[in-house]
């Protein structure tokens, strides 16, 4: 029960790090917001509806651990390394394809609402 807690500490410690650290968490945590109230009108099912949800939530995902490579990088070194470019650069990239998931997973769901397909 212990390291359950220990854990579920160190879970909130680092969402609040990166929280108060980088813009593009708190974009996200918005992100979040939005379309938790959005996912009701959009989803035509409730399986569609935790989809929405589920695709914005890893959007964070990607972006925790994106931020958690550049945290760790720049920790190394201060110096500009273009090994380290290129790993900030593919932690940038994994961002760029979840949110592309997420937005056609939005965008279907529109579209499906909309009995466009």
């Amino acid at each position: 029960m212990e390291r359950l807690l220990r854990a579920c500490l160190n879970t909130w410690n680092g969402l609040v790090f990166a929280t108060r650290s980088e813009q593009a968490v708190r974009e996200e945590w918005m992100a979040l917001a939005a379309a938790l109230p959005l996912a009701f009108l959009v989803g035509a099912t409730p399986m569609r509806r935790f989809e929405l949800v589920a695709v914005v939530l890893f959007v964070l995902v990607v972006e925790l651990l994106n931020t958690a490579i550049e945290k760790l990088a720049d920790r190394v070194t201060t110096d500009r390394d273009p090994l380290i470019g290129r790993v900030k650069d593919m932690g940038s990239a994994a961002v760029g394809v979840a949110l592309v998931i997420a937005g056609l997973a939005w965008l279907f769901a529109l579209a499906e609402r909309l009995a466009l397909i």
